[in-house]
């Protein structure tokens, strides 16, 4: 039997050491039986390209790999504000969308209303006067939803955002992943 293909979302594109990171968790996804597909993978030639006609390649590039992936495991640490990652929110969708499961892990561990409220903890409203969902959720809860209709999980802790903390809770993802054959 083949092994199943796990699409590897988040923003770790944009880290630094976002290579590392990407062969890092594709090696954990060989480890446990899988074949990792991380973004920065493919060999696309972006050269004399416009930034918007680069960013289309990307964009087609991403959804055909997504399209080979039986699931996908995101990273919805919160990216560049309380939740996560724009493209990481719609990679969940599209793949669910495609009726595939949809894993995640986050290394914030507060309810998602909380981060939100920041100074406030029982504030209805944030500071542009918005109401503040209370659904006892890590995330935005469409996006909580569709990882748990999936039959997936989310893994959710407290921890300093560095590398050798976000391959321990991937991992630990894959360790569930691997008990749902």
């Amino acid at each position: 039997m083949p092994s199943r293909k796990i699409y590897i979302a988040g923003p770790d594109v944009f880290w630094p050491n976002a290579l590392e990171a990407g062969a890092a968790k594709v090696e954990l996804c060989a480890r446990y039986g899988f074949d990792g597909l991380f973004p920065l993978d493919t060999a696309l030639q972006l050269d004399g390209l416009s930034p918007h006609a680069a960013g289309m390649a990307i964009y087609r590039a991403n959804i055909d790999l997504m399209q080979q992936a039986d699931l996908l495991i995101a990273n919805m640490t919160p990216f560049r504000g309380p939740s996560l990652d724009a493209g990481t929110a719609f990679e969940l969708g599209f793949m669910t969308g495609l009726g595939k499961p949809v894993w995640g892990y986050s290394l914030e561990g507060r309810l998602y209303a909380d981060r939100v409220a920041e100074s406030d903890r029982n504030a209805a409203t944030d500071i542009d006067g918005m109401t503040i969902e209370r659904f006892d959720m890590a995330d935005n809860l469409m996006l909580i939803g569709a990882i748990e209709s999936s039959g997936a999980q989310l893994l959710a802790r407290q921890a300093e955002p560095d590398l050798e903390q976000h391959l321990g809770l991937f991992e630990q993802v894959l360790q569930r992943v691997r008990k749902t054959r």
